[in-house]
């Protein structure tokens, strides 16, 4: 009688199991089916994912644009500094011969 009530026990716990993943499978079908059934609401935010993304990265892309041209106003600086120190370089050597 023991052994009777094992088996029966296992052949209950491989139909629970087949019974859970029969309904995992379900729940992932009607999750889709209503993933498709509303494509306006899905795209709508998609949609608004995706200009949150593009002005992001516009942003950063005028940032980048104004760091350049900063770092070529501070290149061409840092040349007419240094060709104004060489000319006065050249200055202080012909006044002390």
């Amino acid at each position: 009688m023991y052994e009777k009530a094992i088996a029966t026990n296992q052949r209950l716990k491989s139909r629970l199991e087949i019974s859970k993943q029969e309904l995992s499978v379900i729940q992932d079908q009607l999750q889709r089916a209503q993933q498709k059934a509303k494509p306006g609401d899905c795209g709508s935010n998609m949609l608004e994912t995706e200009k949150k993304e593009s002005w992001s990265l516009k942003k950063r892309i005028l940032d980048i644009e104004e760091q350049l041209k900063v770092k070529e106003e501070l290149k061409m600086e840092n040349q007419r500094l240094k060709d104004e120190n060489g000319a006065l370089i050249r200055v202080i050597t012909k006044l002390s011969k």
